[in-house]
Parts: C-alpha cells; sequence; structure tokens
C-alpha cells in the first residue's frame, strides 16, 4: 500500500526540519512544494506532499498515517 501525506506549515526552518525529519523516516518527495500567501495571517505557507510505502499492511482509517 502507498501512504500519502501532505505537509504544511509557515515558511520558516520548522517547515524545513518537518520534511527533512519525513525524508529521515523513510517518506519520498511527490511532486512539486506548493507555495501560497495567506492573506489573513499576512505570511507565506509551503506544502509538501511524501508517500511511502507500507507493504502487507491494509489500510486503517484510524491509523495515524505516520503510525505505517
Amino acid at each position: 500500500m502507498l501512504i500519502y501525506r501532505f505537509l504544511t506549515g509557515v515558511d520558516d526552518s520548522a517547515f524545513c526540519h518537518k520534511v527533512t525529519k519525513a525524508l529521515s523516516e523513510g517518506w519520498i518527495l511527490h511532486g512539486s512544494p506548493s507555495y501560497a500567501y495567506d492573506a489573513g495571517q499576512q505570511r507565506m505557507m509551503c506544502g509538501q506532499a511524501v508517500v511511502r510505502e507500507a507493504p502487507d499492511q491494509p489500510y486503517d482509517p484510524d491509523k495515524k498515517l505516520v503510525d505505517y
């Protein structure tokens, strides 16, 4: 099974650390990052999709994706 996550956050070093942590846990970048301005909070936001293979595990909607 291929697991998909979309990481989001403010455009700062904490977001980069979030993506780096996911990569260190075996997640793989999926597609290009997204970048958008949040006018309500007057700041830039980032997003990055990541995927990871979870062989021989059935999908469970109650399970956190990071627990696969």
